[in-house]
């Protein structure tokens, strides 16, 4: 069974809080990995405080967007506003692409030019690690909550979080390297780390898109199954369902014996009604009604 989704209000103002704490954390770690970068003069650190930036602009961007996403249903939008969330988690990418052509643009730059390595003090090392102690407390925290919730935009916040953990693990080693002198592995790395930027960006794509467009959600099959084991239903089909934010949706229609009365028939799709929400964990189900 799914967890219990938390009451609309309840749940965004839990949202929003989880998402104010989760800036400041991440305006720490942009300052000091910035102040790292700049004083080293090391591309692979600046990249990766670009992309802490990201975080934290993906912070203000879901405490706009979860306000609309709250919204009750309107004239305009009957099925309610959820899909702003989702659509929030794919602003997300379109800043991680950017953040990708910024950074292999000024590594392959780098590279050509052949610049030395930079050189980082124990201290700056330091701030580094601790800054990567905070990602993986806020990727896990983030995680965590955003599955409570059932909030897309803090799922796809949270993995923009882990890959800034991969990153500044990657940045670290790196740094190590240019110390020994191989002056190529500081912008080498940064181009790594925007190759794995992508894959992450594309795993949000993925999950963001069906729910935008309508994606069915649940096989025909599956709930075609189901419906026909409900006593009186002689053939279920004209079978649709989509996902919504949080909301799934299916519609179906049965064919029932003609000479049922409408009580009778109605009492057959109320129970088809309730047996897909609890089997398949459907939140609305539309259940037309055939002569057969």
């Amino acid at each position: 069974m799914p967890p219990a989704r938390p009451p609309g209000q309840d749940r965004t103002a839990r949202v929003r809080r989880v998402l104010v704490g989760l800036f400041f954390a991440n305006l720490a770690v942009v300052v000091a990995k910035l102040m790292v970068g700049l004083a080293a003069g090391s591309l692979a650190v600046l990249g990766d405080a670009l992309h802490s930036a990201v975080d934290a602009l993906n912070n203000v961007l879901g405490f706009v967007v979860i306000r609309v996403a709250a919204k009750a249903p309107d004239a305009d939008h009957p099925y309610g506003h959820g899909k702003f969330e989702t659509l929030g988690a794919l602003a997300i990418v379109g800043f991680m692409s950017i953040t990708c052509f910024e950074l292999v643009r000024d590594a392959i730059a780098r590279l050509g030019a052949g610049q030395a390595p930079p050189h980082l003090s124990d201290v700056q090392l330091a701030v580094l690690v601790g800054t990567l102690g905070v990602n993986v407390l806020v990727a896990t925290f983030e995680t965590r909550r955003g599955r409570e919730l059932e909030s897309e935009i803090l799922l796809a916040d949270a993995a923009h979080t882990r890959a800034d953990v991969f990153i500044t693990v990657g940045v670290l080693i790196g740094l190590l390297l240019a110390r020994r002198g191989l002056w190529w592995a500081d912008p080498a790395l940064a181009v790594g780390i925007a190759l794995f930027i992508v894959r992450i960006a594309y795993r949000i794509f993925q999950r963001a898109v069906p729910v935008l467009v309508d994606a069915r959600a649940i096989p025909d099959t599956t709930i075609q199954a189901l419906a026909e084991t409900i006593g009186g239903v002689k053939r279920a089909y004209g079978i649709r369902s989509r996902d919504a934010a949080r909301t799934r949706y299916a519609e179906v229609t049965i064919a029932v014996d003609r000479n049922a009365n409408v009580a009778a028939a109605h009492a057959i799709a109320d129970e088809v009604e309730d047996r897909l929400k609890r089997d398949l964990h459907l939140h609305e189900v539309t259940v037309h009604i055939e002569p057969c």
